[in-house]
């Protein structure tokens, strides 16, 4: 068994696409119309094949509260690998992001924390 889809929680699909597409550099890999909402992933550009991220609409009342609540107590909904987080810190910065957390080293991993601007705090993560 293996992890091939996990789900984010948007308020905005479109702003979501944008922002995980154009700013994080993720590929868009399924846009599907389902309903009055899409069924949209995005991979790794790194690994194409790999597990996708859905972008899934926070529209049922459970998910904004859930979404709401994770981001008051500065609980990031996730969690993504980088090579350098120093390095990846400084060019979400120029890109305009926001960060909640600035690089910090924690035993043996360094973190940030950043605002994905769709309701979501992101962790990135140097090993």
């Amino acid at each position: 068994m293996k992890i091939i889809v996990t789900s984010i929680f948007v308020q905005d699909q479109d702003k979501a696409l944008e922002f995980y597409s154009e700013t994080l550099g993720f590929v868009k890999k399924h846009d599907v119309p389902v309903g009055e909402f899409r069924w949209i992933t995005l991979v790794s550009p790194e690994d194409q094949d790999g597990t996708e991220l859905l972008l899934e609409p926070n529209n049922h009342p459970a998910t904004k509260e859930y979404q709401k609540k994770i981001f008051a107590e500065g609980i990031p909904a996730t969690m993504f690998g980088v090579a350098d987080v120093r390095k990846e810190y400084e060019r979400l910065l120029k890109h305009g992001v926001k960060f909640t957390m600035e690089p910090t080293e924690i035993g043996e991993v360094t973190l940030a924390i950043f605002d994905d601007t769709c309701g979501n705090l992101i962790q990135i993560m140097q090993k």
